[in-house]
């Protein structure tokens, strides 16, 4: 990855756009359009948790989850539909004569993926496999054959049969799984994401995936009660990325970044740019043949209690 990709990228996170990623748009249920400073461009999000419903409660997460989510059944005619539209949109160059998105850098006005993400984890839904493929021909109708299908995960259910269903449509439309990895040790990783599955079981997955297809890792560090991770930490979460090679797997790239939007936990920060600098180049000097990429936080403050809560 280039230094120029990586200033427009890092450049982004000063666009109000980027700071806000809200994951909604106007009359949509589903989808919505963000300029990501991780896709370097528009990315179209297809929000499949809309009750924020998430097997993960993790700390830095800007979902506010103090109240306890209802999973819902997601009918997957709507979202495509709302997909096909927002194509349509965004094929025709309207979105960028949209007041919202006018004031877009020209670097930044290009259409890189479809990614499932949005308000929990995507994978929880029971149609996930059939959305994949909708997704798939909706992007190919478009004749959209260079924009990724992009999943973003907590990694948890990456073995289970309907994810495993949907595997060879991603791979058979450009796809990519950006797989979370924020913690070497178990204890950190209980503490950062909060959730009932096990640490070893989510690197399993991972460890799986990437022996099939290149799997691109998100990494998020932080302070926490004002502390970043300990250089024990670091040392572990590169020693976990070194086993998926010497497995038999392969990274695409590391994902190194830290908050830019608010979270809901008053407790968290972003890591300064030096700090996040110094875990990014023990990664690459530990992992040589992977490339690295730095996406840096922003000074946001906690959100405030909803006041019916």
């Amino acid at each position: 990855m280039s230094d120029a990709v990586d200033r427009v990228r890092n450049a982004a996170r000063e666009i109000p756009l980027v700071r806000d990623h809200a994951r909604t748009w106007r009359d949509n249920r589903y989808v919505y359009p963000v300029i990501s400073r991780r896709a370097g461009g528009l990315s179209i999000g297809i929000n499949l948790s809309p009750s924020k419903a998430c097997n993960f409660h993790c700390v830095y997460c800007q979902v506010n989850r103090r109240c306890t989510p209802v999973a819902e059944k997601v009918d997957s005619g709507s979202p495509i539909g709302e997909l096909n539209a927002m194509l349509d949109w965004v094929v025709s160059g309207q979105v960028w004569q949209d007041p919202h998105f006018a004031g877009v850098p020209k670097d930044l006005r290009r259409l890189n993926d479809i990614a499932f993400s949005g308000d929990g984890e995507p994978t929880l839904c029971r149609d996930f496999p059939n959305l994949v493929r909708l997704a798939g021909d909706a992007r190919d109708l478009h004749r959209l054959k260079d924009v990724k299908i992009i999943v973003i995960t907590n990694a948890t259910r990456l073995h289970t049969q309907a994810f495993q269903r949907a595997l060879p449509l991603l791979r058979d439309r450009n796809g990519e799984v950006w797989a979370k990895l924020d913690a070497g040790s178990a204890e950190h990783f209980t503490r950062v994401h909060r959730g009932s599955v096990p640490f070893k079981a989510v690197l399993a997955n991972i460890e799986s995936l990437a022996q099939v297809m290149p799997v691109v890792i998100q990494s998020c560090f932080f302070r926490l009660d004002g502390e970043g991770p300990s250089e024990t930490e670091i040392e572990l979460y590169i020693a976990r990325l070194r086993h998926i090679l010497e497995v038999g797997g392969r990274l695409k790239f590391v994902q190194v970044y830290s908050i830019a939007r608010s979270p809901a936990e008053p407790s968290i920060s972003a890591l300064p740019d030096e700090e996040l600098d110094a875990i990014a180049g023990h990664v690459r000097h530990a992992l040589e043949d992977v490339p690295v990429a730095t996406y840096y936080g922003a000074d946001v403050q906690p959100q405030q209690p909803d006041s019916g809560q």
